[in-house]
């Protein structure tokens, strides 16, 4: 499958600087990987403020539902694990995905190399991809994000939450707690763990329960026998998300 050159302006959003350390050779290497092997969807190419394209995978669904942007986890790509899995079968459910690859470093690389060197990076990626899929007729946009991608989107939306075109956020095993800035986002928050989730998951979800705002729509839902990534639990995982967004229509 051939990449579509479909990409959008390279404005940045917070100014950024050249971010140092980043592996775009090993970007390139799971683009190479990933595009011939794509059964659902199509790959395209988003220009960041950098400069420098990134891939994201599209499927379009029905009209009248929303479109998802998903954010994977730490060093991986836009078609692994859950959120691979996700992209797909929330589409089955009528949903338009976009899984947008996120800032990598090296292969060695660990937690404390991401935060927060890449973040600014990734924060603009999330703003360039609802502004790709605002461009093409979806007005109703969810940001989704897992694990490390939480910390990032949560990042990306204390800064813009004032003006953000996302209108929902759906949370995936939540490493830690939400920030301050949190509290005055309008938008209603799902926030779901597994009940054999990481540690740091399962300790902070009281304090996470404690932030969500009831009376906006939010709430917290724990996926039974699911670990942090939701192995064989997927279609529960994605139930639970398809029971918060329908509620919203």
């Amino acid at each position: 499958m051939k990449m579509k050159p479909l990409v959008i302006g390279a404005l940045a959003l917070f100014g950024l600087a050249s971010v140092c350390g980043q592996d775009y050779e090993r970007e390139k290497r799971w683009a190479d990987e990933i595009i011939p092997a794509i059964v659902v969807g199509d790959a395209v190419s988003i220009r960041a403020a950098s400069g420098r394209d990134f891939l994201a995978i599209y499927t379009p669904g029905k009209a009248g539902k929303q479109a998802i942007v998903l954010v994977h986890s730490l060093g991986v790509h836009p078609d692994f694990g859950v959120v691979g899995i996700l992209r797909a079968s929330l589409a089955d459910m009528g949903y338009t995905t976009l899984s947008i690859q996120l800032p990598v470093q090296g292969r060695e690389a660990t937690a404390a190399d991401y935060y927060p060197k890449v973040f600014p990076d990734a924060a603009d990626r999330m703003a360039k991809a609802a502004t790709w899929l605002r461009e093409r007729g979806h007005t109703d946009v969810v940001l989704l994000s897992h694990a490390m991608g939480a910390w990032m989107a949560n990042e990306y939306l204390d800064r813009a939450y004032a003006s953000t075109p996302y209108t929902a956020w759906v949370v995936l095993g939540h490493t830690g707690g939400y920030s301050w800035g949190m509290r005055g986002y309008a938008m209603p928050i799902l926030d779901v763990y597994g009940e054999q989730d990481y540690g740091p998951t399962l300790s902070s979800a009281a304090r996470r329960r404690f932030a969500l705002k009831q009376s906006n729509g939010s709430r917290q839902v724990m996926i039974a026998a699911a670990d942090q990534n939701y192995t064989g639990r997927e279609r529960e995982l994605a139930a639970a998300i398809d029971a918060f967004l329908g509620a919203r229509r």
